[in-house]
């Protein structure tokens, strides 16, 4: 009697804030025979508690993501889970963004209109401890950083100037959330809250909400088409 061998899959976990989006993807990753999506996020802070939960190999990130953006979300996520992969994927294709993900640790960069075929293998490529990018970045890097690129050195040695807790209190402001707002999402104190608002403007040289808002969609913490009206 012959044995069947389990093929052990790779687990996702995918973080996309519009549903047709991560349907789709769920749909073309799930029809890989190796690939298993085991959750899915809306929001930067659910991919964070899930990727806590359910430790995937691979986290499918989008960078423009609500209350925690795919940036500070990979932040935590490699933090606190450092078996996971993170391999972006976003419309932005700005050399800014490239660099401040490599720094941060993701293993890889595509871009939206990246085919099936292509996403796959990049998810297969960055479980294996590669690291993979669109071709398109890929070429960009080679010409920038040589045979063996390293986009996040410039930006490590820069250092991160703000904390993680003030990046998260920042995006939340910029959102449009009150005080009690961000208190109450956070789980800490408004007291605390307007704490880290006065530190963040003592750090960045800001003196209004305005200020911090368009410090936030110039850092890319946030994109432009979030906050509309700036009180």
């Amino acid at each position: 009697m012959k044995r069947t061998l389990a093929i052990k899959r790779i687990t996702v976990l995918l973080a996309e804030d519009h549903t047709v989006v991560r349907e789709g993807l769920r749909t073309l990753l799930e029809g890989e025979g190796d690939i298993q999506v085991v959750g899915e996020a809306e929001t930067g802070r659910e991919a964070v508690k899930l990727a806590k939960k359910l430790r995937p190999s691979v986290v499918v990130m989008d960078i423009a993501m609500p209350l925690l953006n795919g940036l500070e979300a990979t932040r935590q996520i490699l933090k606190t889970v450092p078996g996971a992969r993170v391999l972006i994927l976003s419309a932005h294709s700005d050399d800014a963004y490239v660099e401040q993900v490599t720094a941060l640790g993701a293993a890889g960069y595509l871009l939206k209109q990246t085919s099936a075929h292509v996403l796959s293998k990049a998810v297969r490529e960055v479980q294996k401890g590669n690291t993979f990018f669109s071709p398109s970045i890929a070429r960009r890097l080679h010409r920038h950083y040589g045979q063996s690129p390293d986009p996040g050195e410039r930006v490590r040695k820069q250092g991160t100037r703000l904390s993680s807790r003030e990046v998260e209190v920042l995006q939340l402001i910029a959102e449009g959330q009150a005080n009690k707002e961000v208190a109450v999402e956070l789980g800490i104190s408004v007291k605390t809250v307007e704490k880290h608002r006065q530190r963040l403007m003592e750090k960045l040289s800001i003196h209004d909400t305005a200020g911090l808002t368009r410090y936030a969609i110039a850092a890319g913490i946030i994109e432009s088409s979030v906050q509309l009206t700036i009180v």
